[in-house]
């Protein structure tokens, strides 16, 4: 059992596909600028492996570690934090570049907007980030998550002060039950996907994410290097692929780099869209079971499936023990190289990048040759989070569970 992948015959150029306008960079500096006002925020670490780059074939490979955001070992904060305080700013009449971060938590501003509660559906990171978000502006949040949940998550849920509860739902059943509960009770649902009727908070947190690829540049050229070639990205519903591709389109226009989606093989929506070449988004269903509970998602968010369908090299749908290889490579680097802890869905792009690299399989080699990574490519991977699961994080990097099943490496 190996990768399926798709290249994107109609891949536009920037700007001659899906517009570009809501992540461009006045839009990804206003946002970074508002987490420049949390006391918690500073960029998070750019880290340069240049013996796996070596080992792989490849000029240079960056990690974007995301597993220091705002000490919520992911980095969906970013995204929860700026469309709350988005939301909270219009409420007040206001663009949230004329009011401080400071104010809008202030009891000034909270007796003026009264008692708000923010819901949300989530395998564990978004609801732990909305749980945050929503505390530090002192307001309140309900969290529901899918079957399979790690307790773990749901109690670093709880402890921010969150209602939060695992459901017998799906993922995607789950963001409907959250949808219906803010509708009985007049609460807020801050969901990082979008559905004809409720596009605004989904594209906010589409902009938060944008803050990471502001900094990635800024700390590639502060590294004395290029842009990348490559650029590989994780997708659940494609928000924070989509929010990350958008800024680089929009950034670097012709010069924007080779994108390709990862997704996890059960939960591969964006890969089966990609697939059915139609343009338009397709969903899958049923439990969408696998290790990458982050990215186990199986409806397409409708904002950002146009620009991952026109700006996308190719779309990646992999098995779950690709997750778990990139965890361990990652986690026992090559000497000379640094450690990088990443959960199951911030490690699935190493995992990929180690087997098109590594192996001699047929499909992964027409892969590699297709994106066309060599020894002159410049590699930005994002590991979108930390150890948030200690249980799967043990299971894979300790005992050896979901064992790499690439038998036809290079020899080297």
């Amino acid at each position: 059992m190996s990768i399926d992948y798709v290249i994107n015959k109609n891949i536009k150029t920037p700007g001659q596909g899906a517009s570009l306008d809501i992540l461009g960079t006045g839009e990804a500096e206003k946002a970074r600028a508002y987490h420049q006002s949390f006391k918690e925020y500073k960029p998070t670490p750019l880290v340069s492996l240049p013996k796996l780059a070596n080992y792989l074939g490849i000029n240079k490979l960056f990690i974007k570690d995301e597993s220091s955001r705002f000490g919520l070992n992911a980095f969906k904060v970013l995204g929860a934090s700026y469309a709350i305080g988005k939301y909270l700013a219009e409420k007040l009449g206001k663009d949230l570049s004329e009011i401080s971060y400071e104010e809008l938590r202030s009891e000034k501003v909270r007796e003026q907007l009264g008692d708000i509660t923010f819901t949300t559906a989530t395998d564990g990171n978004h609801g732990r980030a909305v749980a945050w978000a929503a505390r530090q502006l002192k307001q309140k949040a309900v969290v529901y998550m899918p079957k399979g949940s790690d307790p773990v998550r749901l109690k670093n849920i709880q402890n921010l002060g969150a209602e939060a509860s695992i459901t017998d739902l799906n993922y995607d059943d789950a963001v409907r039950l959250s949808e219906k509960k803010a509708e009985e009770h007049g609460w807020v649902i801050v969901q990082d996907t979008a559905w004809t009727g409720y596009e605004d908070i989904p594209t906010w947190i589409m902009q938060g994410y944008a803050t990471l690829a502001v900094e990635a540049l800024e700390q590639l050229k502060n590294q004395g290097s290029a842009v990348p070639t490559h650029v590989f990205l994780q997708a659940g519903v494609g928000s924070f692929a989509g929010g990350v591709l958008g800024f680089l389109a929009s950034k670097l226009g012709e010069n924007m780099p080779k994108i390709t989606i990862v997704e996890p093989e059960k939960a591969n929506c964006i890969y089966k869209s990609a697939v059915m070449g139609d343009g338009n988004p397709h969903n899958v269903s049923g439990d969408l079971d696998t290790l990458m509970a982050g990215l186990a998602c199986g409806e397409p968010n409708t904002i950002s499936w146009g620009l991952l369908r026109d700006y996308a090299t190719a779309y990646v749908s992999c098995p779950d023990y690709l997750a778990a290889t990139g965890m361990r490579v990652l986690a026992i680097p090559l000497k000379g190289d640094d450690v990088i802890i990443s959960g199951e869905s911030g490690a699935v792009t190493m995992g990929l990048l180690h087997l098109l690299m590594e192996s001699e399989n047929e499909t992964a080699t027409d892969l590699r040759n297709e994106l066309g990574l060599n020894e002159e490519s410049i590699v930005l991977l994002v590991s979108t989070e930390g150890n948030t699961s200690p249980r799967a994080f043990r299971d894979a990097v300790w005992y050896g569970e979901y064992k790499d099943q690439e038998d036809n490496r290079k020899k080297k």
